[in-house]
């Protein structure tokens, strides 16, 4: 299924108190995650959901900012992660979309979380676009329906 032929899903209900998440965002491209921001806020509060906000400096620093939320005495149920990469001309695109993946998996198994990875990588601004945007194919919102169905498993599996 391609992003345009996959209809955009309705928030999960979510058994128990609302919960609360951290959306982490990598605002590198701005427009590209304000919109996928736009998009993750409004179906966490769809689902009844309340969260934070936090900024990195760039997608390969979302998964260190998990591990740090995860030291804190905040306490989340899960988390929403944010970030676009565009491919450019040199090989730093293909390494920088590896360890950020690999760095948010690695995360989140070994720490048992929720989340939902919103990180774009793309070969051009545009397509981050459409992904971004108002429309049915935000990835932010997509992230954030991911990030909320593992808190419903979790709950519902009673590891937490």
């Amino acid at each position: 299924m391609s992003t345009e032929d996959a209809p955009l899903p309705a928030a999960p209900v979510i058994p128990g108190p609302p919960p609360h998440l951290l959306v982490i965002r990598a605002p590198y491209y701005r427009d590209v995650i304000d919109g996928m921001t736009d998009g993750a806020q409004k179906m966490l509060e769809s689902a009844g959901a309340t969260h934070e906000l936090l900024d990195v400096a760039g997608s390969f620093e979302l998964p260190q900012a998990i591990c740090f939320a995860l030291r804190g005495p905040k306490k989340f149920d899960g988390f929403v992660a944010l970030g676009c990469i565009v491919r450019g001309g040199t090989d730093h695109y293909d390494h920088i979309c590896r360890e950020t993946m690999a760095g948010l998996m690695n995360v989140a198994l070994q720490h048992g979380i929720a989340l939902g990875s919103g990180v774009l990588t793309v070969h051009s601004i545009e397509q981050a676009r459409v992904r971004s945007g108002a429309g049915t194919h935000n990835k932010g919102a997509e992230a954030a329906v991911a990030a909320l169905m593992q808190v419903a498993a979790s709950r519902r599996l009673g590891a937490v």
